[in-house]
């Protein structure tokens, strides 16, 4: 029978001139996978702070099996049992899967010093029971970015937590990591240990979560069970209204070719890669993890260097040997990685909007706070980011903001291509409905846009033609019409190839 392992009753955080969370309530169940929902600035984040101990609220309490506990380090929630996964895995890289698994709380031997050999031998036994193939002593810098979530998975088990809580533990995984991860939260579950999912995909929330509760601006909306919901009612809980279209794609006037690709190649990574680009449209690319979609996109702006192939730019081709020679050609690329890519967190928002045009804003090495303001206040209202003002740091934003910051920094260029790799990455939901609607209006104002995304139904819905990939090769190249669920994931598996 399920019982309650920890309960948060009427919390609240405050900041100066911030109410995180405002009395809210959260309960959490042994044997239960418990969905926790809300856009980015929800509270969501502020919330789990709380329960590991790295925030103490400024009100409310927390009870541990019936009993008020108080967290005042993160050391004390560990020790109560509770654990958690983030989506930026922190890791001592340098380290080995056992010197990471027992930080903090190494075994010892009698005398006090560090027993190695049972640390080690208690590894490949946590290592065993996750089904992991993984040797004790391999360095973490090693491992790939699921084999790393599973390491911390194992941290969890290894403190004998009874809470785990996994902070969208799916952004980076492949589909054969995310089913192997989900066999691992059944276990779990099975085992009796309670899990907090924090996601924004909903599928994965209807596959693996029985329970959910959505937050709202700092505050507790409902809750309720997943399989006798549906995903319209979470959103309309989520947002405060229906979204109806999540992809609302205009029609635009697909005109000339501007971007023609031909034979490109990267040793390692792609080959014999070709496509075309048009003024106003939206070429989708698809494909599993390592298919070489954001290397291809790396390569046009110049990060990498291609070993063969041609790249025809309005009918001239170019060599890019640099990214600042992409952006002279009126290329702009917003990357997968915001937060080590696209953005420098501990920057302002203005700095980071002109960023790319420091020359243009800086005449004779002397910076022109006006014009640095007038770009900021254009473009940063146009993407409706939410701060406090245009001098805070970008760290002090949500994913959602940080990601309209980077998109306002390329669009401040004013480009005539703009590489879009996975751009609503970890955004919530009406996020991800603004992103989709400002794209499809630059592309229907002309700019040529590649949409670079592992999310099937952003590529259906806004994509006029879709490039699917497979292990560096172009399987298969689709129009909008004719593209579909099954026939794109048929050629992202290398089941259908051929143009």
């Amino acid at each position: 029978m399920k019982k309650t392992i920890l309960e948060l009753k009427d919390i609240a955080k405050y900041f100066p001139g911030i109410k995180a969370l405002d009395n809210v309530d959260f309960t959490i169940r042994t044997g239960e996978v418990h969905a926790l929902i809300g856009e980015n600035g929800a509270g969501k984040s502020t919330l789990v702070k709380i329960m590991t101990g790295v925030y103490q609220p400024t009100k409310g309490k927390i009870l541990m099996e019936g009993s008020e506990v108080h967290f005042g380090t993160a050391h004390d929630a560990q020790a109560a049992g509770v654990a958690a996964i983030h989506q930026e895995a922190s890791m001592f890289t340098e380290l080995t899967v056992t010197e990471n698994i027992f930080m903090g709380h190494h075994l010892r031997k009698k005398g006090g010093t560090l027993d190695w050999k049972a640390m080690r031998q208690h590894t490949q036994e946590l290592l065993d029971r996750l089904e992991l193939d993984i040797n004790p002593d391999t360095l973490i810098k090693n491992l790939g970015t699921a084999q790393r979530h599973m390491v911390e998975i194992a941290k969890a088990l290894s403190v004998d937590a009874q809470l785990v809580i996994m902070d969208e533990p799916t952004s980076a995984l492949s589909l054969h990591e995310v089913e192997e991860l989900y066999k691992i939260i059944r276990q779990l579950k099975d085992e009796g240990k309670a899990i907090v999912f924090i996601s924004h995909k909903f599928d994965e929330i209807f596959e693996i979560c029985d329970y959910f509760t959505v937050f709202r601006d700092g505050q507790y909306i409902g809750e309720g069970e997943v399989a006798t919901s549906s995903v319209d009612e979470i959103v309309k809980m989520m947002v405060g209204r229906s979204l109806g279209h999540m992809f609302p794609k205009k029609e635009a006037a697909i005109g000339e070719a501007v971007l023609d690709v031909k034979g490109l190649s990267l040793p390692g990574f792609f080959k014999n890669v070709s496509f075309t680009l048009h003024k106003g449209e939206i070429l989708g690319f698809f494909g599993l993890v390592g298919a070489g979609r954001s290397e291809v996109m790396r390569t046009i702006f110049g990060i990498d260097k291609k070993s063969e192939g041609t790249i025809v730019l309005n009918g001239h081709e170019i060599h890019i040997s640099s990214p600042r020679l992409a952006m002279q050609r009126g290329i702009a690329y917003v990357p997968e990685d915001r937060q080590e890519q696209g953005a420098i967190l501990e920057m302002s928002l203005s700095h980071n909007i002109t960023l790319p045009q420091i020359d243009k804003i800086s005449p004779f090495g002397v910076l022109n706070k006006k014009t640095e303001k007038t770009i900021t206040e254009e473009f940063g209202n146009k993407m409706e980011i939410k701060a406090a003002n245009w001098k805070v740091n970008a760290n002090t934003l949500s994913g959602g903001n940080q990601q309209k910051v980077v998109l306002a920094k390329w669009l401040a260029t004013d480009p005539d291509i703009l590489i879009l790799d996975e751009p609503t990455k970890g955004i919530d939901v009406a996020t991800k409905a603004a992103v989709h609607e400002f794209v499809s209006e630059m592309a229907a104002a002309g700019l040529a846009v590649i949409l670079v995304s592992s999310e099937l139904p952003e590529v259906l819905g806004m994509a006029d033609r879709i490039v699917v990939m497979h292990e560096g090769h172009v399987s298969k190249v689709l129009n909008r019409d004719e593209a579909n669920s099954d026939n794109v994931i048929l050629a992202a598996t290398g089941h259908e190839e051929g143009m």
